[in-house]
């Protein structure tokens, strides 16, 4: 049996997530918690002219997030009491934190810091970190028009905030998963090596885990 009752999966832009929160979610029974975003009119503004739309763009995440894990995690589900998501509510910080000048990310900080006591931290947060080519290529892949421009820098940036994020909050139950060079979708021992983390009792802070090796480091 797995160990954890909310498995929450984050990564960078084209980490992949999604793939890997929706195959687990099948595999456990569990109830599948996916990001909601494909709907969201300011995210291919934002690509565009990311200093005028920063900051709705955030405020409207940090609303949609709220308002899903909300309605899927507190309320629950008394026949699927496993939750997997790809996201955490912290994404929000982590993003703004990124994309907001200090004076918008100050004011962002004090909308959150209401709304994320309402919302449960998972068992076990899995990372998946992956390199910068690995995740252009996987962007180009999945060939979402208004991510085609996203820059290597920008994504180097989005997952220093993440390595940072992970650090400054060592009451979480987090698993740095290297996983750069093995697409664990297609290549089923990588995804085998993968799910023995669900098996595994971690203790709290950080642990990291090799896909190529299967070992923790």
């Amino acid at each position: 049996m797995h160990r954890y009752n909310f498995i929450a999966i984050e990564g960078c832009i084209g980490a992949g997530k999604t793939s890997l929160a929706s195959k687990w979610a099948h595999d456990l029974g569990a109830k599948l918690v996916l990001e909601e975003f494909a709907d969201n009119p300011f995210l291919p503004k934002f690509y565009e002219n990311p200093e005028r739309y920063a900051f709705p763009l955030e405020l409207s995440f940090l609303s949609e997030r709220f308002s899903q894990l909300k309605k899927e995690i507190i309320v629950g589900d008394l026949f699927r009491p496993t939750v997997v998501s790809d996201y955490i509510i912290s994404k929000c910080q982590v993003f703004a934190r990124n994309n907001l000048s200090k004076d918008e990310y100050d004011l962002f900080l004090r909308m959150f810091d209401i709304v994320q006591t309402a919302i449960p931290e998972p068992d076990l947060l899995i990372y998946l970190y992956r390199d910068t080519a690995s995740l252009l290529k996987n962007i180009a892949k999945r060939g979402r028009e208004y991510e085609q421009k996203i820059e290597a820098a920008y994504l180097d940036s989005i997952q220093q905030n993440y390595m940072e994020f992970i650090r400054q909050h060592p009451r979480l139950r987090a698993v740095i998963v290297d996983c750069s060079d093995l697409d664990f979708l297609e290549n089923q021992n990588a995804y085998s090596r993968l799910s023995e983390i669900l098996h595994t009792d971690f203790p709290t802070g950080i642990s990291r885990f090799s896909l190529q090796s299967g070992e923790l480091g």
